[in-house]
């Protein structure tokens, strides 16, 4: 069993702060605790716009504060985003977020994150490394 609260990572290394100032994630489930998902307390601070696209992950994300603009960037389609709405981006969309204020949400990653994750120049997070859906049916090769 793991108990720990966000408060817990704060300034650790499961506390992640996007190179581009628009976001910050608590990482509080990572790919290393081998459950086959990552859960995530992530801030898009008010004013910014980030595009982001999980070519190598699912992801679903439910917002408990504020409010965002969220854009299918491959189909134009818009979406007000607030407090009990979430959204699933199970088809691997490229999409958009514009933030009107403050946004907290609890994201859920699947395969799940290392941790430090940051998004490259597509918005896309690396692929994730071998065996980091926790599967204990895939296990490292023993060495001979």
């Amino acid at each position: 069993m793991i108990v720990r609260s966000f408060k817990d990572i704060e300034g650790t290394d499961r506390h992640v702060k996007a190179a581009s100032g628009t976001w910050e994630s608590k990482r509080i489930v990572l790919a290393k605790e081998k459950v086959g998902f990552s859960l995530h307390e992530t801030v898009l601070y008010a004013g910014t716009e980030t595009s982001m696209w999980y070519a190598n992950h699912i992801e679903a994300v439910v917002c408990v504060e504020g409010e965002a603009e969220l854009t299918d960037d491959e189909t134009g389609q818009k979406y007000t985003i607030t407090p009990g709405t979430m959204y699933l981006l199970d088809g691997h969309e490229r999409h958009t977020m514009r933030i009107k204020e403050d946004f907290r949400c609890l994201c859920v990653f699947n395969p799940p994150v290392t941790g430090r994750e940051d998004h490259d120049e597509n918005g896309v997070y690396p692929p994730p490394e071998p065996n980091a859906w926790g599967d204990p049916q895939l296990t490292e090769p023993e060495e001979v």
